[in-house]
């Protein structure tokens, strides 16, 4: 390609819009350009960046043995109703409406088309396993569209799907994607590491995502540097930490009064002095419309997530003021589970073997004092129901934790039987019983990966790509392009050579000073340079920069094997 046929419109300055380095070089280098909040048009050069991801990705799926398939985008809400998730996935759902007044939904993942596939096709024991593919335009309804592709209305995945006569030939499966994930981020050039995480709203029996470390990512990643654990906020243990004067001896319980004193803050101050630790904590929450207190100790952060795997259900919500009140006969500021006879409690494990508490009285303006929680309280179950905090110990290893941000581009669940047993894939065994077919998803934000390269690969001057998905690998420059000059024909030779060798190369024949030239090369990312000046051409020699590296005087009948060495060295490094 030369650069005067292409459209590589780049932009001196960020747009306004643009919160993040990625998404400011996105736009900048003329990747992307916006339609509406959340919907961004792929330019020339960043649909040869997308397409060349994908690659890896189908390269890498076809290698761990899934199937390609593609599904429908437009799905039928019934489906989505079979699985039980039509109420609890409402909130990303668009939903249009044909003329014949019928709901469809645009797919915001396919696990119920899958199955529903599956369920039709697989039968027999002997046709398993299986693993499908798709690489598809997903839609969610987000709420607050932001940084560019990162969190887009409309974006491109791939997702996969096993589906397994066995746990144990499930878990064959899951480390084969397990492991074809780690080759796809290794082969983008990306530093992906993977953490334990929470199933949310996929539900199922564990998953593991691929995380990118960056500061403008929007997930916490818990690790431990000592043994290598690592796990989203959301699934993160540590040890439970016991402070030694949480009380050893259990006294009887006394009310006092607490005026003003309706948070943790004000209790832990003059003249109550009850630091934070040694105060419950009680949560209000409503499940099905009926309510349920979760206890906390009182310097600790309940992780919601979590409690979806104690409470078994993601359909819950904090109590109102009033839902409160009818519940515990008392507002916010006084409440306590001590007496409590009629409402579900669930405590976090720290509180277990706790003794000289202080907790809410419920009664306006009271507290009790000596609360032994085990004694005192009536917990229906006990779970761990906290964040982690930095500096914790590791629940592995003892060390202290550490908590940095990070980009998700990858998440692979082992579903078990969920939606087969709803969607009715089932097959017949060796002894002739239907069994469900026990399934994995697999998941990959194939525009996010391309702009979490940008974030982790970029300095002053713009992107830094990696070979293995850079528009172009080669940019040559001829500073002279006028009609005949030597700089321009010598150029030509190379750009000539190098495509016909398979190096992707494209030529800058624009009439444009030097430092432009450059700027836009480096804005853009190439990741190798071949300035062809006179100059340096009156010695023999060209110059050949390499993105973020060094320069270097090579002889011109030496530049397009030096070139071809110097890719081939970078590629093999990125295959690992």
């Amino acid at each position: 390609m030369k650069w005067s046929q292409a459209l590589i419109p780049t932009l001196k300055e960020s747009p306004a819009e643009a919160e993040i380095a990625s998404h400011k070089l996105l736009l900048r280098a003329g990747l992307i350009r916006k339609l509406a909040g959340g919907l961004y048009t792929f330019m020339p050069l960043g649909l040869r960046v997308l397409r060349k991801v994908e690659r890896i990705i189908r390269e890498e799926m076809d290698r761990a043995g899934a199937l390609e398939v593609l599904m429908p985008a437009l799905q039928p809400p019934e489906i989505w109703q079979q699985s039980g998730r039509y109420e609890t996935a409402q909130d990303v759902f668009y939903k249009v409406r044909d003329r014949a007044k019928k709901e469809w939904i645009l797919g915001p993942t396919h696990e119920e088309v899958i199955t529903t596939l599956v369920a039709g096709e697989l039968s027999s024991y002997r046709q398993l396993p299986k693993s499908f593919y798709q690489v598809q335009t997903k839609f969610r309804d987000e709420i607050r569209p932001r940084f560019g592709l990162m969190r887009a209305k409309e974006f491109i995945m791939k997702d996969a799907y096993s589906f397994d006569s066995s746990d144990e030939a499930s878990q064959v499966s899951y480390q084969k994607m397990y492991d074809a994930y780690t080759r796809i981020f290794q082969r983008c050039g990306l530093q992906a590491f993977p953490v334990e995480a929470d199933t949310g709203v996929m539900g199922g029996k564990f998953s593991h995502e691929f995380m990118v470390p960056a500061e403008t990512g929007e997930n916490e990643v818990v690790y431990c540097e000592a043994c290598n654990y690592a796990a989203n906020i959301e699934k993160a243990t540590s040890r439970h930490m016991m402070h030694s004067d949480l009380g050893e001896t259990e006294q009887a319980i006394e009310k006092f009064a607490t005026p003003g004193a309706g948070k943790i803050e004000a209790l832990a101050k003059e003249p109550f002095n009850v630091p934070a630790h040694r105060q419950i904590k009680t949560l209000v929450y409503m499940v099905e419309d009926k309510p349920v207190l979760i206890l906390m100790r009182g310097d600790h952060k309940l992780n919601e997530s979590k409690l979806t795997g104690t409470l078994g259900t993601a359909t819950f919500r904090a109590a109102t003021g009033e839902e409160i009140v009818e519940s515990l006969k008392t507002r916010p500021g006084s409440l306590g589970a001590v007496g409590v006879k009629d409402i579900p409690i669930y405590a976090d494990e720290t509180l277990r073997e706790t003794k000289q508490m202080t907790t809410g009285a419920n009664e306006d303006g009271f507290h009790i004092r000596n609360v032994s929680v085990s004694r005192d309280i009536e917990v229906k179950q006990w779970a761990d129901l906290r964040l982690a905090q930095v500096g914790e110990e590791c629940s592995k290893c003892g060390q202290p934790l550490k908590i940095r941000r990070a980009i998700e581009v990858g998440h692979v669940f082992k579903l078990g039987t969920k939606y087969s047993i709803a969607m009715n894939a089932l097959f017949l065994d060796e002894a002739g019983n239907r069994q469900p077919a026990v399934m994995g998803c697999y998941g990959i934000g194939v525009t996010r990966t391309m702009q979490a390269i940008i974030e982790q690969l970029n300095d002053k001057d713009g992107i830094i790509w990696p070979l293995s998905v850079a528009p172009y690998q080669v940019c040559i420059t001829p500073l002279n392009v006028a009609s005949g000059a030597p700089t321009l024909s010598v150029a030509e030779k190379f750009y000539s050579e190098l495509n016909a060798a398979g190096v992707e190369s494209i030529l800058d024949d624009r009439d444009e000073r030097p430092g432009v030239k450059f700027k836009d090369s480096e804005l853009v990312g190439f990741p190798i340079r071949i300035n062809v000046g006179e100059k340096s051409l009156a010695n023999g020699e060209v110059e050949i920069k390499v993105r973020g590296g060094e320069m270097i005087l090579v002889k011109v009948e030496e530049a397009v094997e030096k070139v071809r060495e110097i890719v081939r060295e970078k590629l093999a490094n990125l295959a690992g």
